[in-house]
């Protein structure tokens, strides 16, 4: 039995400037919808500089796709493109207006890499903790008891605790595509 099941959302597109933003929005909404809010402002900017690297430096094209995993306690980012040279961490001259991506990428997050992928790109990846959940306090008045033998009073608005787990596993696998 897996107590916390993983969620995984996947986008492909062009690394164009305009698209950035859009994959910015996907992403925040889909850590809003995984009740991942604290992440939101990290994983943005590492996917922006994951991104803007692939716009200035991948070749032969600007084709690639972004992978957003969420397994138990820790949020993984990655965005795989065409061309096979590895990127380096490289320190930047101050007045430098570009060159701190990789370093962004790893002062906010856990961890980060570089992977060859099987069609002869790369793989450039960065992980981040999940917060941990805040403990529900306990209710405000006690619950009525009622008897096993016959259904629990409806609450208004109440939902089917197993219908709402069904419907949560279900949503996890969407995979919204951002094409062009």
């Amino acid at each position: 039995m897996i107590s916390k099941p993983s969620r995984h959302c996947a986008v492909e597109l062009q690394a164009l400037p305009s698209r950035i933003g859009q994959v910015r929005r996907i992403l925040s909404a889909q850590l809003r919808y995984w009740h991942l809010d604290p992440l939101i402002d990290a994983a943005a900017l590492g996917v922006t500089e994951l991104l803007t690297n692939v716009h200035r430096h991948a070749e032969p094209d600007k084709q690639c796709s972004i992978e957003i995993a969420f397994f138990l306690d820790r949020l993984t980012v990655s965005v795989r493109d065409n061309d096979p040279r590895v990127p380096s961490l490289r320190g930047a001259d101050l007045a430098a207006t570009c060159g701190r991506g990789l370093a962004l990428v790893a002062s906010v997050s856990e961890s980060w890499g570089v992977r060859p992928h099987d069609d002869g790109g790369k793989v450039v990846w960065f992980s981040l903790p999940a917060p941990v959940p805040a403990v529900p306090a306990a209710p405000a008045r006690p619950v009525a008891p009622y008897s096993l033998n016959a259904p629990a009073p409806a609450a208004r608005g109440a939902v089917d605790p197993v219908t709402v787990a069904a419907v949560c596993l279900e949503g996890t696998r969407a995979r919204p595509t951002v094409v062009g």
